[in-house]
């Protein structure tokens, strides 16, 4: 027998290379042969119920990254409180109605106006629905849980259904109206845009300052008089019909030195305009207040027979232009409101793709509308006064990247000014964390107009309006009912497939159909509405859910999106929010914080991030970010996480080895008896399980991630692990000593899987699969340990808060000592502590082996004034077994030279070996 064979070296199977790639995906077929997700909403069925509303990724291409935060995030959520006491099913959703689909099919060469329209809605839907399970695939490969064989989908007939019984719910409350208002229009979708479609982006416009004669001065201006207008979009000029100014503001009438003309401007920015228009000199006439100018008529500058009425308006300003604001009702939603208190025409001289129409004018028709400024300058004529080039920031389409424009064009919309008060009141009764939300949210509430719902395309859900044959809509709940019954049944296709009459209801009439024909509208829903009623189709119509649901979790755009749109509508039809709380989520950004792109090639994909690492990274870079702000992912980041896991793993690997012998049953030990050390160690342990709790509680995933490598690094690697070996292979297999220490061992084993199960589940399974005195055959079966308080607990963190100091001061006299070339290892040293009594009474009072703790072969205390540390070298030889230094070491009659200590463990544990002698 040979020596190293009596010690108890930690033996176990569980591989240190953990080959996620290969071995997640054979976890995930085992989870899902096993029914695992059933299993534990079988498990849970009654008990307190958590309910996470799943927001629908739209599906169009193979997941990114930050769809890989979100869905991860929702997992870790889910999972911890399904651990958690809680009955918390998860149903994953997709978004698949829209523009994007519809773009995919033209680029492979689908000719929508050539198709049967219901053939090309087919089209749309198999694609949408292919996407479906490619991104499905995805999500499951990152070992998100969840009810996959029922996700909800908002192409399918119920939820299409559901949908409809939102709108005709508001629709019988009066919320739901056709207008002819300006809305975000997008020329190159040659659609109407909701605000949540919108991005802003900055750009180079040509701005112009020119000048309106006074037709009808009212007794104030003279008729020569010229009122000075400034305009960023020179097109918009085709369609103004007046002239806003600010009713406190103070306006002045000028008169150039070298003209015989006079202008009317704001009396703040005189000076400013006058080097801009090249006035050298001036002389100021009259001065008015912008309420004395109140209906005068200007002359429109090239159409004499076009009057342009000067009117009132909160939202002039003087921080640009000239204080007077160009109003046309038809291209602005200040114009639209301040035009139609005032009557003003709203002429709309820009169709569908941009293209400046026959109400522009012969010298405009067919121009596109942002190439039209030479045709203005030239009908300006000497009423121009200036032209300049600025950059500012501009909407644009969210989906082309092309700018829009303000467009007033006939368009339904749901109301929000009804009701906008109600909404507010709501969002007080809703928690937001972070807790900026609740501005972010109340903010765009308040400021938001009415919600325009319909759009110009064909792949969606279509509005559920007929027409009588002189016009009036029809919108009756009667109506809307039965149209959610048709397409319950057969699903919206039926709109297309079927005339207007055979969609409503048998035997129906209306005053405004004398000859009982009908039309129907070939507008559709607004996608914000498809997703913003799935509080209805989903959480409110699955027997398994509740409305309203405990959380919401997106990336922070979704206050305008999103959380948004299910807040209007759900508070429309039921009076209150859909959501308890909003969680949101900054935005993934690549290694240098710049946004992914593929023209930057610095996309990261989570599948290419699962084949090279393992999804189990990604899952802990999750964690390691803080998700409230915008967050940084790269390749070398992964990296890093990735051997922050490694310490994890092998950690649990050192603690699952050494307790290989441990039957928790027979060989626990009782927190009474075991070793102060040990005690301490497991104070320290519950601590670290109630910060764990806590902060999955409060979905602080970070204080998880930082907490566990803190305890993991300091107090396991850095202490507790690092003295161990002296005691789990040194001393007899069923020594008290070992066994004591195994308890905590097992204890911190068994509980750390359990709750890092949320985050890393593939490596807390192939962990549990190696704990045989476990009886769940699952981890994820099991419940999140609690956090236990003994009695002395407080007392103990004390007394060993002091000696973590008293340590730090032996560890840096060893330092020392290391570097004076007096030891090699700290085991080489004798290390002479001089302490006060009372440090030196409560280093007693521990009753452990210091010196063992301190990691040194001999310690000894003195008792002095002052704290000092000498080291020395420590006398006697080598043990051969513990590789420690001591006085009783010597050559023993068996062949190996050992202290007395190992020695007396030899000659009780192996008689054979010693009576025969040890080989080598």
């Amino acid at each position: 027998m040979k020596l190293k064979e009596t010690l108890n070296l930690g033996q176990t199977a569980f591989p240190m290379r953990a080959g996620l790639p290969t071995k997640e995906p054979e976890w995930q077929k085992a989870w899902e042969e096993a029914k695992l997700y059933q299993r534990r909403q079988a498990l849970n069925a009654g008990k307190p119920a958590f309910h996470l509303h799943d927001g629908p990724p739209y599906a169009n291409g193979n997941i990114h990254v930050g769809h890989a935060l979100n869905k991860i995030s929702k997992d870790i959520i889910v999972r911890s409180k399904s651990m958690s006491g809680f009955s918390a099913p998860y149903v994953p959703g997709w978004d698949t109605h829209g523009l994007p689909i519809e773009q995919v099919l033209s680029k492979q060469g689908v000719k929508r106006k050539e198709l049967d329209l219901a053939t090309y809605l087919e089209m749309c839907r198999d694609y949408a629905l292919s996407q479906v399970d490619k991104q499905r695939d995805d999500f499951k490969r990152l070992g998100v849980s969840a009810d996959w064989d029922n996700p909800y989908v908002t192409l399918t007939p119920d939820f299409e259904a559901a949908q409809i019984r939102v709108f005709g719910a508001m629709a019988d409350k009066g919320y739901i109206y056709r207008g002819a208002k300006p809305v975000y229009w997008s020329w190159s979708s040659e659609s109407a845009l909701a605000e949540a479609e919108i991005e802003y982006h900055d750009i180079d416009s040509t701005s112009l300052y020119y000048a309106n004669k006074v037709k009808d001065g009212k007794g104030v201006l003279d008729t020569d008089t010229y009122i000075v207008v400034w305009t960023t979009t020179p097109f918009t000029i085709t369609a103004s019909r007046g002239l806003t100014v600010g009713p406190d503001m103070d306006y002045v009438v000028v008169q150039p030195a070298a003209s015989s003309k006079k202008y009317l401007l704001a009396e703040a920015l005189v000076d400013k305009l006058a080097d801009k228009f090249g006035w050298d000199s001036f002389a100021i006439i009259q001065q008015h207040k912008g309420a004395e100018l109140e209906y005068i008529v200007t002359e429109h500058p090239w159409d004499a027979q076009v009057d342009e009425l000067v009117i009132l308006g909160d939202h002039v300003t003087t921080e640009s232009g000239t204080g007077v604001v160009h109003t046309a009702p038809s291209f602005g939603e200040d114009d639209y409101n301040v035009g139609v208190k005032y009557g003003l025409e709203v002429y709309v001289t820009v169709d569908e793709r941009g293209l400046m129409n026959e109400l522009a004018g012969p010298d405009f028709e067919g121009q596109f509308y942002d190439k039209v400024v030479p045709t203005v300058v030239e009908k300006l004529g000497d009423l121009l006064l200036a032209k300049e080039v600025i950059n500012h920031s501009y909407p644009f389409d969210w989906r082309t990247k092309k700018p829009i424009i303000w467009r007033a064009v006939p368009q339904w919309f749901a109301s929000v000014s009804k009701f906008r008060q109600d909404i507010l009141d709501n969002i007080e009764k809703t928690t937001f964390n972070p807790s900026w939300g609740k501005t972010r949210l109340y903010n765009m509430i308040r400021d938001r107009g009415d919600w325009v719902i319909s759009r110009q395309r064909a792949w969606g859900v279509p509005l559920p309006i007929f027409y009588a044959e002189d016009g009036t809509p029809i919108l009756s709940k009667e109506v809307t009912d039965h149209v959610a019954d048709l397409f319950e049944k057969e699903g919206s296709i039926i709109w297309w497939k079927r005339d207007a009459k055979d969609l409503l209801p048998a035997g129906f009439s209306h005053p405004g159909s004398p000859n009982g024909e009908f039309t129907k509208e070939t507008d559709i829903m607004d996608v914000w509405f498809d997703s913003g009623s799935s509080w209805n189709g989903v959480m409110n119509a699955r027997d398994n859910l509740a409305y309203p649901a405990d959380l919401y979790l997106e990336g922070s755009d979704q206050y305008r999106g999103w959380f948004n749109s299910s807040l209007i509508t759900s508070v429309a039809v039921n009076g209150h929010a859909p959501y308890k709380s909003i969680l949101s989520q900054g935005f993934v950004l690549d290694g240098k914080g710049e946004k992914m792109s593929k023209s930057k090639g610095n996309i990261i994909s989570p599948n290419d991030v699962a084949k090279q690492y393992g999804a189990e990274i990604l899952r802990l870079w999750v964690t390691s970010v803080d998700t409230s702000n915008d967050v940084r992912v790269s390749m070398d980041i992964l990296g890093q996480v990735s051997e922050t896991y490694r310490k994890i793993r092998n950690t649990l690997r050192f603690l699952l080895a050494n307790t290989s012998d441990f039957n928790p049953a027979t060989d626990t030990v009782a927190f009474d008896d075991l070793r102060s050390v040990d005690q301490y160690m497991t104070v320290a342990f519950n601590a670290l399980v109630a910060t764990i709790r806590a902060a999955y509680d409060s979905y602080d995933f970070m204080t998880i991630y930082k907490s566990v490598v803190n305890f993991i690094t300091v107090e396991l690697s850095a202490f507790y692990l690092d003295f161990a070996k002296d005691v789990v292979y040194i001393e007899a297999e069923h020594s008290t000593a070992r066994r004591q220490m195994q308890t905590v061992f097992y204890d911190i084993l068994v509980k750390l899987t359990q709750l890092l199960t949320p985050i890393l589940p593939h490596t807390a399974e192939e962990i549990w699969s190696y704990l045989e005195h476990e009886t769940a055959d699952f981890v994820q079966l099991t419940d999140l340990p609690e956090a236990v308080e003994y009695d002395n607990s407080a007392a103990i963190l004390a007394a060993w808060t002091d000696f973590m100091d008293f340590r730090t001061r032996a560890q840096k006299a060893l330092e020392e000592a290391r570097n004076e070339k007096i030891i090699g290892k700290s085991l080489e040293a004798h290390l002479t502590a001089q302490v006060t009594a009372s440090e030196k009474a409560a280093l007693e009072a521990f009753n452990c082996d210091l010196a063992q703790l301190l990691i040194v072969s001999q310690l000894t205390l003195v008792e002095a004034a002052e704290s000092n540390f000498s080291v020395e070298r420590a006398a006697g030889d080598v043990c051969q077994r513990c590789r420690r230094i001591d006085e009783t070491t010597k050559e023993r009659a068996y062949g190996v030279t050992i202290c007395d200590h190992c020695a007396a463990i030899i000659e009780a544990e192996f008689p054979e070996a010693v009576a025969e002698g040890f080989e080598g």
